[in-house]
C-alpha cells in the first residue's frame, strides 16, 4: 500500500514529553506518510520536538481542539487523513488498518476503537470518563439509531472526501462527537477498528476536563440534535408542552361539562398557553425540516464534486 498520500494529523497542547516518540512511530509505521502536528500555544518545547523527529510543525492561536482541527482540514491535501492524539496513548500499529480501509475505498471514516477489547477500562484510571462515553453512545443510538463501538476516540481515518465537507463547528473536544455524528446523519460508511489503548506516561498530564467538557459535549449534541433531526427535536418539545397543557386543562374540561362555569381562569389561559406552544414547536420543527432537507441536498451536490475531484 502507497501511503505518501496519507497524512497523519496531531493537535497539540504541551506535550513535549511524547510528541517525539509519536512522530516517529507514525512515521516509521505508515513508511512516506506526512506527520503534522498542531501546536496550539504550548507552553513547553512540544513545537520544537515534533520538528526535530520529522514533523511538518504549524502554530495555531485559537485555543481548543476543535479549532486546530477546522485549520488542519482547511490547509492539508491528502487521500487520508489519520487524526492521532499527541500523548501516545494510541497503538501506531494499527494504523495501517484504519488507513487501509480509506485508501481501498471501503470507508470514509474508521474509529480506533478502545473499549470493546477492555484496555480502555484497565489503562485508563480517570474517574467517569468510562460512563460519559457510555452516555454519549446511548444519546447517539437514542437519537440516530446507531451504535458506536467508542465514540469518544480521538484515533479515527477518515477520507478526503469527509473532511473536505465537514462543517467544524466545535471549539473544543467536542470534535470527537460532532464527527461521529456527523458521520451518521450524513450516512458515510463507518468502520470500527479494534486498538490497543495504552494509559498517558507518568507525568504526561490529560487536558479534558471530565465536567466542564462533558457538558459541552451534551449540549454539542443537543445542537446537533436540532440542526440535523429538527421535526424529531420540535416533535419531543411539542409532546411536553403538549402533556402539560392537558394535564392542566383536561380537569377544567372535566368541571366545565359538570357545572357549565370555568372556575379557575388563570389555569384554563395556562393550559391554553401551553397547547398554543404545542402546535407552535410542531409547526417550527415541520418548517426546519423543509430546509434542513434542502440543505442536505445542497451538501449531497457538494460531496458529489468532491468525489470526482
Amino acid at each position: 500500500m502507497d501511503y505518501s498520500k496519507v497524512a497523519v494529523i496531531i493537535p497539540c497542547y504541551n506535550e513535549a514529553q511524547t510528541i517525539g516518540k509519536v512522530v516517529e512511530d507514525y512515521r516509521h509505521a505508515l513508511p512516506g506518510c506526512t506527520v503534522y502536528v498542531y501546536d496550539n500555544n504550548s507552553s513547553d518545547d512540544t513545537g520544537r520536538m515534533a520538528l526535530e523527529h520529522g514533523a511538518v510543525v504549524r502554530k495555531e492561536p485559537r485555543q481548543g481542539k476543535g479549532n486546530v482541527c477546522r485549520q488542519m482540514f482547511r490547509d492539508i491535501e491528502a487521500d487520508c487523513y489519520l487524526m492521532v492524539d499527541g500523548d501516545d496513548t494510541y497503538d501506531e500499529t494499527k494504523a495501517k488498518e484504519l488507513c487501509d480501509p480509506i485508501l481501498n475505498g471501503e470507508a470514509d471514516m474508521t474509529v480506533g476503537d478502545r473499549l470493546s477489547n477492555g484496555t480502555y477500562s484497565e489503562e485508563n484510571k480517570r474517574a467517569f470518563h468510562g460512563f460519559g462515553n457510555n452516555l454519549v453512545r446511548a444519546m447517539i443510538k437514542w437519537i440516530y439509531g446507531y451504535s458506536f463501538d467508542d465514540v469518544m476516540t480521538g484515533y479515527r481515518g477518515m477520507s478526503r472526501a469527509f473532511v473536505k465537507t465537514f462543517p467544524v463547528m466545535s471549539e473544543g473536544f467536542q470534535i470527537e462527537t460532532e464527527l461521529s455524528i456527523h458521520a451518521v446523519d450524513r450516512r458515510w460508511r463507518i468502520m470500527d477498528i479494534p486498538i490497543i489503548y495504552r494509559d498517558r506516561p507518568e507525568g504526561s498530564v490529560s487536558k479534558l476536563n471530565t465536567v466542564s467538557d462533558g457538558i459541552k459535549v451534551i449540549k454539542m449534541i443537543g445542537v446537533l440534535f436540532k440542526d440535523y433531526r429538527p421535526l424529531k427535536f420540535f416533535s419531543l418539545v411539542a409532546l411536553v408542552f403538549g402533556g402539560i397543557g392537558f394535564a392542566l386543562g383536561l380537569p377544567l374540561v372535566g368541571e366545565f361539562l359538570e357545572t357549565g362555569l370555568v372556575p379557575r381562569l388563570p389555569t384554563a389561559v395556562l393550559a391554553v398557553a401551553f397547547v398554543f406552544l404545542c402546535g407552535l414547536s410542531l409547526a417550527t420543527g415541520l418548517i426546519l425540516d423543509s430546509v434542513a432537507k434542502v440543505e442536505r441536498k445542497q451538501w449531497e451536490l457538494a460531496a458529489y464534486r468532491e468525489h470526482r475531484d
